[in-house]
């Protein structure tokens, strides 16, 4: 069974001012992240506005995923719909694409179901397709919550082989790890605690900064795995202002113009996402170039 490890960028899709995918700026913002030393690409979650993308769409953001990496990287998608059956539907589409090494399923948002019914949510769409998947919480947009047990119970499950956690819970993510099976993956989803996480056990990081500063992310990863703590520890410290400044826009306002900034043309959010005020513009620029700058030593 695929094993999930190292910093897994959450991509954003380009997309021009009348929501069409700009292909060009895909593959570049592919080649961006994959030179910069990730571990895997993951496309279609909520930093790929998969919320707002039509079927053909999402097929396409895969296609062109798929074939652009050309193997140099796994790859990752998202099966993020609110209801059982949109979710089976998009995983089925990634499987018949095939190239993905596993999917990654929010739980559901806007409804808020119970454990029990996240129990049988998961295990259908596990049930429905022949990928790997990736559980992936992170209440503070959806309002519902995977508690321990249900992941426990749901690591049960042959084909479920992980977690993204997102809550931001240090506590939470550390009873992940502490009472997970052996050989199921916990992902770190807050960029913030990406270095905690590994410190406690962690195999990586979803995270939607290495959009912007890849070499920056994935480089908290390579240092500790190296045993070089001093470095993971001075690289997480310079990326946390690049994550703070992340929320200070609608998102994902900031991650299109951080890339902007940083060479990539990613185009606009769908609309209505689009403002950014002047004060938060001034202080992406420079927390992008401290990013940019920070693996140079």
């Amino acid at each position: 069974m695929f094993t999930p490890h190292g910093v897994i960028p959450a991509l954003v899709t380009p997309l021009d001012p009348d929501g069409g995918i700009l292909e060009d700026g895909l593959r570049a913002l592919l080649d961006h992240v994959v030179d910069g030393g990730v571990h895997g690409v993951f496309v279609l979650g909520s930093s790929g506005e998969i919320y707002g993308l039509d079927d053909q769409q999402k097929r396409r953001v895969v296609e062109i995923t798929v074939e652009h990496v050309a193997g140099r990287v796994p790859v990752y998608a998202g099966a993020s719909e609110i209801t059982t059956r949109d979710c089976v539907r998009t995983a089925r589409m990634v499987g018949e694409v095939g190239g993905v090494a596993a999917l990654s399923v929010l739980t559901p948002y806007f409804m808020t179901p119970t454990q029990r019914e996240l129990v049988t949510h998961y295990t259908q769409i596990a049930a429905a397709s022949d990928l790997p998947v990736i559980l992936y919480t992170n209440p503070g947009r959806t309002q519902v919550h995977l508690d321990v047990e249900t992941v426990l119970e749901l690591a049960d499950v042959d084909t479920i082989i992980g977690i993204k956690d997102s809550s931001g819970d240090a506590d939470l993510l550390a009873r992940y790890l502490a009472e997970r099976p052996d050989g199921f993956a916990v992902l770190v989803g807050r960029d913030t605690l990406i270095l905690e996480g590994l410190r406690g056990g962690a195999d990586g990081a979803i995270a939607s900064t290495a959009n912007i500063a890849p070499a920056l992310v994935a480089g908290i990863y390579d240092a500790f795995t190296a045993g070089d703590l001093e470095r993971a520890e001075r690289l997480q410290a310079a990326l946390s202002p690049l994550r703070s400044v992340v929320d200070r826009a609608t998102f994902p306002v900031i991650l299109k113009e951080g890339l902007r900034l940083a060479g990539i043309d990613a185009g606009v959010p769908l609309a209505p996402a689009r403002d950014l005020s002047d004060d938060v513009a001034d202080e992406l620029a420079l927390v992008v170039s401290a990013a940019l700058r920070a693996t140079e030593s």
